[in-house]
């Protein structure tokens, strides 16, 4: 916690703007006046029929993209910090809980565009299926990782860098990609 501490006090310094402000007003968007938000984050929020919950000491470092469509709910819990080019896309409904902790390149996806079997594939651009995404307190959620639709992940959970979440994740696991790393030396 000491060095989250340090680390908001230094990019407070940096960027002084008031960084809740970027967010359009809304009964339905609540966004903590100490949201810290980098260089170059978009925010897209399609219109203002959302409900966005942002707590208390988050953190997003630059190019962050937040995308949250008519009816999506984001909420994200307190100390939670994205760094840089994390991506949340919400058309459904994306909860992160208290203390975590998202490593750069994240992608949080709770959709996936509809599409129909035949003698060809139809991917239809503008419809989609959701299912929520969650991710409870106390998580690490290592570079590069990508968690897709449906997917909850319980409380003190690390998920290792570069994998592919698409199944729920139990409490109190550490889950690491299933690749073996050889080195021959001559």
């Amino acid at each position: 916690m000491r060095v989250f501490n340090k680390v908001k006090n230094r990019l407070s310094r940096l960027f002084a703007v008031k960084s809740y402000k970027l967010f359009p007003k809304s009964k339905s968007i609540k966004v903590s006046s100490d949201l810290i938000i980098g260089r170059y984050v978009n925010i897209n929020i399609r219109d203002l029929n959302v409900h966005i919950e942002i707590d208390s000491n988050v953190i997003f470092r630059a190019f962050c993209n937040i995308l949250v469509f008519p009816e999506g709910k984001l909420k994200i819990g307190k100390n939670v910090f994205f760094n840089n080019y994390c991506s949340i896309n919400c058309l459904g409904e994306i909860n992160i809980g208290d203390n975590t902790i998202i490593g750069e390149g994240v992608k949080l996806y709770d959709h996936n565009h509809e599409y129909k079997k035949g003698t060809q594939i139809k991917i239809h651009a503008d419809r989609f299926t959701t299912s929520p995404v969650s991710i409870g307190e106390n998580c690490w959620i290592g570079s590069n990782v990508t968690i897709l639709k449906g997917v909850n992940i319980g409380n003190n959970v690390i998920i290792g860098a570069n994998n592919l979440i698409y199944k729920s994740v139990p409490s109190n696991s550490i889950v690491k990609a299933n690749a073996s790393l050889s080195i021959q030396t001559f």
